[in-house]
């Protein structure tokens, strides 16, 4: 029984975990005065945001390339 209740605590304390980390969506406003703050370089933290914008692409990348590798070997 002990463990069933670990395991229970785990995965609610997850799911909780998951939830909290959720991105709310950006208002309308918020998207343009991103973008602008982004074409001027005047962000808060231009370069750690550049950095992470330039991660998420190579990843993007790399898992384009890993789908067209599989997609070419099933042909």
């Amino acid at each position: 029984m002990n463990i069933r209740n670990a395991a229970l605590l785990a995965v609610l304390s997850l799911g909780l975990a998951v939830s909290a980390c959720q991105k709310k969506d950006e208002s309308a406003t918020e998207k343009v005065t991103d973008a602008i703050g982004d074409a001027t370089n005047s962000r808060d933290h231009e370069k750690m945001k550049d950095a992470g914008e330039d991660a998420k692409d190579a990843v993007d990348n790399a898992a384009e390339g890993v789908k067209d590798a599989v997609q070419g070997e099933n042909k």
